[in-house]
């Protein structure tokens, strides 16, 4: 017997029941389907290369120029609450260090085996980090988002819920979040229970409980206990992220297991992640390495190898910058903005068949899906 599926089938985790005439067990639908040959456009905290990240100036702009989903980074603070930054050390990204009265608070800390020195979130309150504003931590490539540095404050999540919804309601479109945990196994040493507090903001927050919701994270354990709790809920879905093939998670690490990040981008490796999430995600490098002017890229079998497992795939990051540029799709000056460089890149993935991508810029994202004649 002859059996036709469709693409939905196969990502939504059908396939191999219909291939061999079992019924499927019950699974949650999708949340925004990317109708192929376009992907979803998730704004990478928010539209950074144009607003200081994690802002709601800069989901506001993804939001405006066509983010399917904006992106939160969560981080806690000292008394608990989630805050959107890329990472717990705020040296780079906000006035810190013009605050005297918080000099005494820079410290040394290692986080996921790295050595950090700088100002944590963690060691303050929400109502001392509302003191602070943010800065664009790359002033030289992006100066329209430096223009804004000094004038933004740090947002909690339930403030970018909130600002999501109402800015969704003013575009007439569902907008989406995808919100990443970070460093669970680092912050569950510091008495922090990351999961929980994600697991407490789904239930406070009616938005979470019904909007296009997926959540991402660098960790194994993190997504497991996700997938347990809220992993059925029609709007949830869950993205394992991935790093360089010879690290491990932080918290395969902490249980001093083996697991790396290349034995989970196998064909097995993949099967086994399907177990827990719906996505995979790596760095963009890790689908199409690009090598030196002239010659060709080198696509991987990691796109591939996901969809025969029935994950969908997204990669990060895509940027307007000609440092963040393969050789050959760079023009004029070495830190120039270059639109016309990164929509050339990002449609190199669009045609070999991502269902999502994480970028600075959604506005070029979406003319990249939109507009070939650009």
């Amino acid at each position: 017997m002859t059996v036709t599926l469709s693409r939905r089938e196969i990502l939504a985790g059908t396939a191999a029941f219909a291939l061999c005439g079992m019924a499927a067990p019950q699974r949650r639908p999708r949340v925004m389907a990317p109708t192929p040959p376009q992907a979803l456009v998730f704004g990478h905290r928010g539209a950074c290369a144009l607003r200081p990240e994690h802002t709601l100036e800069s989901y506001a702009r993804a939001i405006a120029d066509g983010a399917d989903y904006v992106e939160p980074d969560l981080v806690p603070t000292k008394d608990g609450v989630l805050v959107a930054r890329h990472e717990p050390n705020i040296a780079e990204t906000t006035n810190v260090a013009d605050h005297p009265e918080f000099a005494d608070r820079r410290k040394v800390k290692q986080i996921d085996g790295e050595s950090q020195q700088g100002w944590f979130t963690e060691d303050f309150t929400l109502a001392e980090l509302k003191t602070l504003r943010a800065k664009e931590r790359l002033g030289a490539l992006r100066p329209e988002s430096q223009s804004f540095d000094g004038k933004l404050e740090i947002v909690t999540f339930d403030e970018i819920v909130a600002f999501v919804q109402a800015e969704g309601i003013k575009a007439k479109r569902e907008v989406g979040l995808i919100p990443e945990i970070k460093h669970s196994t680092y912050f569950a040493a510091q008495g922090f229970d990351m999961e929980g507090l994600f697991l407490a903001a789904y239930k406070r927050l009616p938005y979470l409980q019904d909007a296009p919701l997926i959540v991402q994270s660098f960790e194994t354990a993190c997504l497991r206990r996700l997938r347990a709790e809220i992993g059925q809920e029609g709007n949830v879905q869950l993205m394992q992220l991935y790093d360089e093939d010879a690290k491990r998670p932080a918290d395969v690490v902490a249980a001093r297991g083996k697991l790396t990040y290349g034995d989970m981008a196998t064909p097995k490796g993949f099967f086994v992640v399907a177990d827990y999430a719906d996505w995979v995600c790596p760095p963009k490098d890790r689908i199409y390495a690009m090598l030196e002017e002239g010659r060709r890229p080198l696509r991987s079998a990691f796109l591939a190898d996901a969809h025969r497992a029935q994950l969908l795939v997204a990669c990060y990051t895509f940027r307007p910058e000609n440092p963040f540029l393969p050789p050959n799709l760079r023009r004029g000056d070495e830190n120039e903005r270059n639109q016309r460089g990164m929509v050339d890149h990002l449609r190199l993935f669009l045609n070999a068949g991502i269902d999502g991508f994480f970028t600075d810029d959604p506005a070029m994202g979406r003319l990249a899906e939109t507009d070939w004649g650009l």
